[in-house]
């Protein structure tokens, strides 16, 4: 999807910093998920991103947060890899209606919390967009957790060459030297359901969501791009660069269903107002 490629920045937003009071990134109790400033978004003109035409004009601050999620069992997921680290500390680049800034590479956040690249078990990617898989090449170790129909998009079996603008699908070869877990349903990621991979198809062919029970909050969904503010969620507006509109409306209800079912907490990930309040914590 070409206008993700592009993805915006926000010079005085501070979404997702890691500071001091950060707890660590391991509990020996509990599951913990560390929110971590994978980049920053401006979109000037939003009118792309409702094919009801009623964005029309508006603009709209986003960030882009990647996820470390720890379980108690030692090992580690990241969801989502961010933008580009080759952006980190450039000015911010504005093309069209876009502008992006990266200004702390993943690698940076995860030292602060005393993790390594290596010590990173398993990645997984909401959809192969340039703003969620910039900085998969940090992580050539890692087991990709990945749909089926997502990977097919990303290298498909027919071996033609993958829909996308070639910023984006230059990234896709950074993916090739990690082991696949490849799946579609639910995917259980350590077993005890904690944390579960979930299809939301529709913005791309293999989109997921992420469902997380925590010590807390009880459950949370993360949604990767099923919306991408909390208007979306609102008024079931489908961008109009998505790969299918029918597929995302029933992904609307399919996610609805399960929230309503757990009673879950649901944070949009490019809405800063449902980000920010998190400190750099998911509780």
């Amino acid at each position: 999807m070409r206008i993700l490629i592009l993805i915006a920045a926000i010079a005085a937003l501070t979404a997702c910093r890691q500071g001091a009071s950060v707890p660590p990134a391991v509990s020996p109790q509990a599951l913990t998920v560390n929110v971590l400033d994978c980049g920053q978004i401006t979109v000037s003109d939003l009118d792309g991103f409702s094919s009801a035409g009623d964005y029309k004009g508006e603009a709209q601050a986003m960030v882009v947060p990647c996820f470390l999620v720890s379980h108690p069992n030692g090992q580690r997921l990241l969801w989502d890899l961010g933008l580009p680290g080759m952006l980190r500390g450039l000015p911010a680049v504005t093309q069209d209606i876009f502008t992006v800034k990266l200004e702390k590479k993943l690698t940076a956040h995860l030292k602060a919390l005393g993790v390594t690249p290596e010590d990173i078990d398993f990645v997984s990617i909401s959809h192969s967009h340039f703003d969620h898989i910039g900085q998969a090449r940090q992580f050539p170790k890692a087991t990709w957790i990945v749909h089926a129909k997502e990977q097919d998009a990303m290298f498909p079996p027919d071996g033609s060459t993958p829909a996308g603008d070639k910023m984006q699908t230059d990234h896709f070869k950074f993916f090739e030297p990690m082991t696949r877990d490849v799946f579609t349903g639910d995917k259980d990621v350590f077993g005890d359901g904690s944390v579960i991979i979930f299809e939301t198809p529709g913005h791309t062919p293999g989109h997921t969501s992420l469902q997380l029970k925590m010590p807390e909050a009880g459950y949370v969904m993360l949604t990767g791009d099923l919306y991408h503010r909390s208007k979306s969620r609102e008024l079931k507006r489908v961008p109009r660069f998505n790969f299918s509109e029918p597929q995302t409306i029933e992904a609307f209800k399919m996610f609805e269903d399960r929230v309503t079912a757990l009673d879950a907490k649901v944070i949009i990930q490019h809405e800063p107002a449902d980000i920010v309040p998190l400190g750099g914590v998911v509780r």
